[in-house]
């Protein structure tokens, strides 16, 4: 039985793990998220072209889906046999004579497992071997024209990858029904042209590149506001169960439209926060702790942000985004380049940012957490009587905490400029972990670190600002203190208010830290000089 003839279950679920399909998961039609693509034109027109988009965000479903409805004969009026491809298994391999008999492999195990005519494989040379099966493949499916969806090419490097692409366009110029794949999609989470420039060195693609047969370059957008709801209607339509406009709200505002975000956040709150049977209707409070659970559970797609910290090159953009300070360069790097094809990253009315809060908040934690650590236990009260936070005594005792340990700390830090943010923050979880949770905000240029706490349904207000040899102390608490109220304004007018002012000037350390340490009362803020 094939995908297409599979029957929908009575009760389908929200997908967090491989590619989704129409008749186990409620999805979207993953093509209409398609940017800068002409599905009609590649088929009709025999075109080569390229989708790139950060990890599950719906690439492999969108191929699935694509191969089977032209299989079934829905799309350009059956004229044509597609296959979906992935090169995955080659992820290390630089050697043409070890990656080409794995791709061919490939083509043959995936074209039996979709029930589409698989071709015979052969020995030959690693430089015509691909070539030649693909060549065999499309006679085999003849008359009608062979349309090949090759995923996970970002994995292939080096020799390999250039021998691959080579050998495509070495078939491009024959390419037709019975002789070569009329189209090609190469699929990854990057524009094909930075892996041509990574392997051959660094050097920009020369004329004489496969690069220059590429028709487009597509791209997956994001879920907008729209489309979350549609996703959630799906259930309602099937169960009955009700989800209210603040919960939907929630859900956008964390995710931005991530969609393996919002299916995950759809999913620990029905089958989890809920009991699967439920039909109690699904409120911002269930979305609330579904997020807290899911970030800390560090679910696989969460984790990974953690494993990307260890790029250098993403590690500065990170720290550049937390720290706040002006960086005019920051967006026209290579390293930020990288973070916005991961999907780490975004801009935001013209300045960088995280991409969404959820990961905000998965990279601040990672960036804290062996600092966390080795913060001990505390053995003072930072409760009140009545069980709410005593935020004076928890910051004086952060003061206290840096005098005594930044220096040595900050010597062993990976995070040089963002240090005092990450202490802080650290310290912060420390204390908070388990009884209230931190909002954070950050991004290029702001020149400060937003945190909003909630603690026993309370909120506290806390910026994060750095002096430098360049302002005046007498500057920084003046913005500081605008930035502050702005932002208090917006999570609550009431909640009392901090300004933590950061010494980063170098004679800072021939100051005595009587003088350096501060606690003294603006307006309706209280401002902290450490």
């Amino acid at each position: 039985m094939t995908g297409m003839d599979k029957v929908k279950r009575p009760v389908r679920f929200f997908n967090t793990t491989g590619p989704c399909n129409p008749w186990d998961h409620y999805m979207l039609p993953p093509e209409e998220r398609l940017v800068d693509a002409q599905l009609h034109r590649y088929i009709r027109d025999q075109l080569y072209w390229v989708l790139h988009a950060p990890r599950q965000t719906g690439k492999t479903t969108f191929l699935q889906n694509w191969m089977r409805e032209i299989n079934s004969g829905r799309f350009n009026g059956g004229e044509a046999i597609a296959c979906y491809v992935s090169v995955e298994r080659c992820q290390g391999v630089a050697e043409p004579e070890k990656a080409m008999p794995d791709i061919c492999k490939a083509i043959q195990e995936y074209a039996e497992a979709f029930g589409v005519p698989a071709p015979e494989l052969k020995t030959c040379a690693a430089n015509s071997m691909l070539s030649d099966v693909l060549g065999k493949w499309s006679a085999l499916v003849a008359p009608k024209p062979l349309v090949v969806l090759f995923d996970e090419t970002d994995v292939l490097e080096g020799s390999a990858l250039i021998s691959f692409l080579r050998q495509l366009r070495g078939g491009f110029a024959a390419r037709g029904p019975g002789t070569f794949p009329a189209s090609i999609a190469l699929v990854g989470m990057r524009d094909l042209k930075d892996y041509i420039t990574a392997a051959k060195g660094g050097g920009n693609p020369n004329p004489g590149s496969p690069f220059n047969i590429k028709e487009d370059s597509a791209a997956l957008s994001d879920f907008q506001r729209e489309d979350i709801a549609k996703l959630f209607a799906q259930r309602t339509e099937e169960t009955g169960q009700q989800i209210n406009g603040d919960a939907l709200d929630y859900v956008y505002e964390q995710s931005r439209g991530q969609p393996w975000i919002v299916n995950s956040l759809f999913k620990r709150a029905v089958m989890r926060i809920l009991d699967e049977e439920s039909r109690e209707t699904v409120t911002i409070d269930h979305v609330m702790r579904a997020r807290e659970q899911m970030i800390r559970a560090r679910e696989t797609h969460l984790d990974a942000l953690a494993y990307r910290l260890e790029d250098p090159r993403i590690r500065k953009v990170m720290e550049a985004l937390l720290t706040g300070e002006p960086d005019a360069g920051l967006a026209a790097g290579e390293a930020f380049r990288l973070c916005l094809d991961l999907g780490l990253v975004t801009i935001i009315n013209g300045a960088p940012s995280v991409a969404n809060p959820i990961y905000r908040e998965v990279l601040a934690r990672e960036m804290t957490y062996s600092t966390q650590l080795a913060i001990p236990q505390p053995e003072w009260e930072w409760e009140k009587a009545g069980g709410s936070l005593d935020m004076d005594t928890l910051l004086k005792k952060f003061q206290q905490f840096w005098r005594k340990h930044s220096e040595i700390w900050e010597e062993k830090s990976d995070y040089t400029e963002a240090f005092p943010h990450l202490l802080l923050m650290a310290f912060l979880q420390r204390i908070l972990n388990g009884g209230g949770r931190i909002e954070r905000e950050y991004a290029a240029g702001r020149g400060r670190v937003d945190l909003a706490v909630e603690y026993g349904k309370q909120w506290f207000i806390i910026e994060i600002k750095l002096l430098h040899a360049y302002n005046t102390p007498d500057e920084v608490k003046e913005e500081g203190l605008r930035q502050i109220n702005r932002y208090r304004n917006s999570i609550d007018a009431a909640a009392p208010a901090y300004l933590v002012i950061f010494d980063r000037r170098l004679k800072s350390k021939d100051i005595p830290w009587e003088e350096r340490l501060s606690w003294r009362r603006e307006g309706t803020v209280t401002v902290v000089g450490v």
